[in-house]
């Protein structure tokens, strides 16, 4: 009988490779300490190569168009239709066809080790790997053992869905054609988003069904009010309110049939699912330790696991499910390196400053609370309004720029606690409302940020106007 090798050590284990898990690796390994990273899949993970690069590259080509037709002289010289293999070639390439020996290379120069395999736990500190085509490795920390391993897509138990090959985020972004008539289930940003991109590459139908009474339904009600005008406008097709109650395929290879709940029935060639994430944390071990398998792993606000005595297991982004967006994955695995190494460091933003778009035309962009969300929590607030197409910059932008900015300001501290912009390209609006929320800015201090003219940030002037200043 072959004898058990003895388990390798490091100082720190992380169990997944996506954005998470790359950069706590990575600012372990800055500071010093030895790291090795467990990944079954790509290193780069889901964002890399199924979500938000793929996607924003599809996004783009549709994005470009639109705005050069709403610009007298450009809009005459958008005379053709999108070249779908170019996009989808810029896809291929900025997903490096989904290869990650960039990544590995990038690892190797950290001095971060890598064991290819699905990592479980197994005992306190202790991480058993399955390799494949290979017997088990064991591994030992000394310091932490990271859990990075993001989310998947949820499908719910709707009768017929198992059963029609439908697609998630993963088969539309990843796609070689594009079907002619697309069924879309769930508004919020993943449907949305490719919603839109499909139609303005070339699919003659698209549907969106959403069973909430608006799309985007976590955003403040106008902004998925004028989003669902938008795609109208455009000819796609918005049911909300209404639930998918069953779906079927006509034949091995015929269109995908979805019933509603009202009894209307909508043919597509293919159904993508988009209708929420789930923790992927199934086949963690994470009974081992005394936690549910296959749920969001609570942690405390330096991302310790709660409920796990000692203090070594640590979990970042999407399993965690306190923000599920790269960029807040990647901030919650900064301030838990900076515990592990041995810093004063606490997630002050995961809560209450989360910064999120929707790359959608208009973009949704909003940061911290919306107005319901502050009056669910108590606070004092009033809402002030402006139409982010009202302003000079905007109009040098072109014909039909439309949109709303919003503030919630808490009226006790005089601060913003929240804040929504949406309208064509808005996105880098956000990150001026992120720094006022963060820091807790005073509007008599914000007062005086002038914004520069003729921009669209002029609008922080006008909001700031409208609630008296």
């Amino acid at each position: 009988m072959m004898a058990t090798p003895d388990p390798a050590s490091y100082d720190v284990i992380v169990i997944g490779g996506g954005p998470a898990g790359e950069t706590i690796a990575g600012r372990c390994a800055d500071h010093g300490l030895s790291v090795v990273l467990v990944e079954k899949q790509l290193i780069g993970g889901e964002c890399s190569y199924w979500g938000c690069i793929p996607s924003k590259t599809l996004i783009r080509p549709g994005d470009v168009v639109a705005a050069a037709r709403r610009v007298p002289g450009a809009a005459e010289a958008v005379t053709g239709r999108i070249d779908v293999d170019a996009a989808l070639a810029q896809r291929d390439y900025m997903t490096s066809d989904w290869e990650d020996g960039g990544q590995v290379t990038w690892l190797a120069e950290k001095g971060i080790a890598l064991v290819r395999g699905e990592g479980r736990l197994v005992g306190e500190r202790a991480v058993e790997v399955a390799i494949p085509e290979g017997g088990p490795q064991r591994l030992e920390a000394t310091k932490a053992v990271v859990l990075a391993t993001g989310t998947s897509a949820a499908m719910p138990p709707i009768p017929g869905l198992a059963d029609v090959r439908a697609w998630d985020n993963r088969a539309i972004t990843a796609a070689k054609q594009l079907p002619r008539r697309l069924l879309v289930l769930g508004g919020g940003a993943i449907g949305a988003e490719m919603a839109q991109a499909c139609k303005r590459l070339g699919c003659d139908e698209v549907t969106v069904v959403e069973g909430s009474p608006r799309l985007l339904a976590r955003e403040e009600p106008f902004a998925g009010d004028e989003l669902a005008a938008a795609f109208e406008a455009e000819g796609i097709s918005v049911i909300t309110g209404v639930s998918m109650a069953s779906v079927r395929r006509a034949g091995a290879d015929g269109p995908v049939v979805g019933t509603l709940a009202d009894g209307r029935e909508i043919e597509a060639d293919e159904l993508l699912v988009a209708v929420g994430r789930r923790p992927a944390t199934g086949s963690l071990g994470l009974d081992k330790v005394g936690l549910e398998p296959g749920r969001s792993v609570d942690v405390d606000d330096q991302l310790r696991a709660t409920g796990v005595p000692g203090g070594w297991l640590y979990a970042v982004g999407d399993c965690n499910g306190r923000a599920l967006l790269t960029h807040m994955g990647k901030y919650q695995a900064r301030i838990a390196a900076d515990v592990i190494v041995g810093r004063e460091a606490r997630d002050e933003a995961s809560a209450s400053v989360v910064p999120r778009v929707t790359f959608t035309d208009p973009q949704v962009c909003a940061v911290g609370l919306t107005e319901a969300q502050a009056r669910e929590q108590g606070i004092e607030v009033r809402g002030v309004e402006y139409g982010t197409g009202d302003v000079a910059g905007a109009s040098t932008q072109g014909n039909g720029i439309t949109g709303t900015s919003k503030l919630v300001i808490d009226e006790e501290r005089r601060i913003v606690v929240g804040a929504t912009f949406t309208g064509p390209g808005v996105q880098e609006l956000l990150h001026s409302a992120t720094v006022a929320i963060a820091g807790q800015v005073p509007l008599a201090r914000l007062w005086h940020a002038v914004p520069s003219f003729p921009t669209v940030s002029e609008v922080w002037l006008r909001l700031l106007e409208a609630y008296g200043l």
